[in-house]
């Protein structure tokens, strides 16, 4: 952990680094476009300080194409966060965890003004984090026993609520409540278990959206490295990228992450 941490302040030590963290949290660019916001740095140097962000795992890199494309990993800052300020403070992951706002507005607005801004919106999110367990460990707990640190939920607030997880093509992550309430959060359309599962799902979100997410478990020296995709296109609205970001670094960087390593 002390290590982790000496790398993340070496990657945040130079502005120029802090400044590319702030682009990105925008939306994620290809390295000729980050050249482009600092032109008295040449291509050299912005690619070496993208190489030593990648070593902080402040950034996840997508080729796409002949592009390398440079997404903001949120999930070592909240780790930092929670080691050095969350820790003092008498709450914490409060507003910044606000994936819950998403599902806990389910019921209200339920007309939606849609905006010329509204249509036709994309966002992608990739997030990583490093797990100290073996890959078999992580796949399980990110499937058959998601209810177990899966915090969120859709069902009404004081109505308990259970979770299944059938990680099989054409399987469902479910929650339900009561005899016959309860909602999907995700549809399995590829099981490559424990590399790699796909799914379908709204994750909050209401309305003309097309959602999936991916996870995807890479060895690493005894440990898992757990990539997150979430692609999403449709009517979205402006907050929904970073709020479901937001959860999803929660969800995976601490929730998932502590229940998985304390259960060794």
């Amino acid at each position: 952990m002390e290590d982790e941490l000496s790398t993340l302040f070496k990657a945040l030590g130079h502005p120029i680094r802090r400044r590319i963290l702030d682009i990105l949290k925008g939306s994620p660019k290809t390295t000729g476009e980050l050249n482009e916001y600092f032109p008295e740095v040449t291509r050299y140097a912005i690619m070496k300080h993208l190489s030593l962000l990648e070593e902080g795992n402040l950034i996840v890199v997508r080729r796409e194409g002949k592009y390398r494309l440079n997404f903001l990993n949120a999930v070592p800052l909240q780790k930092m966060h929670n080691r050095w300020i969350g820790k003092y403070m008498e709450s914490t992951a409060n507003s910044l965890l606000n994936l819950q706002s998403i599902v806990e507005k389910k019921g209200e607005d339920k007309t939606m003004n849609v905006t010329g801004h509204e249509q036709g919106r994309v966002f992608k999110i990739e997030q990583e984090v490093l797990i100290n367990a073996p890959r078999e460990q992580v796949f399980q707990a990110l499937t058959e026993r998601a209810g177990d640190w899966w915090e969120f939920r859709l069902a009404p607030k004081g109505v308990a609520s259970q979770f299944t997880f059938s990680a099989v093509p054409g399987g469902k992550f479910i929650e339900k409540w009561g005899e016959n309430q309860g909602a999907v959060w995700g549809n399995v359309y590829y099981v490559n278990a424990p590399e790699e599962i796909r799914l379908h799902g709204h994750l909050g979100m209401q309305g003309a959206v097309n959602s999936s997410y991916t996870y995807r478990l890479v060895e690493k020296e005894g440990a898992t490295l757990l990539q997150l995709s979430h692609h999403a296109s449709g009517i979205i609205r402006e907050n929904w990228e970073q709020e479901h970001s937001e959860g999803w670094k929660y969800l995976l960087g601490s929730l998932l992450k502590n229940y998985v390593e304390q259960s060794q």
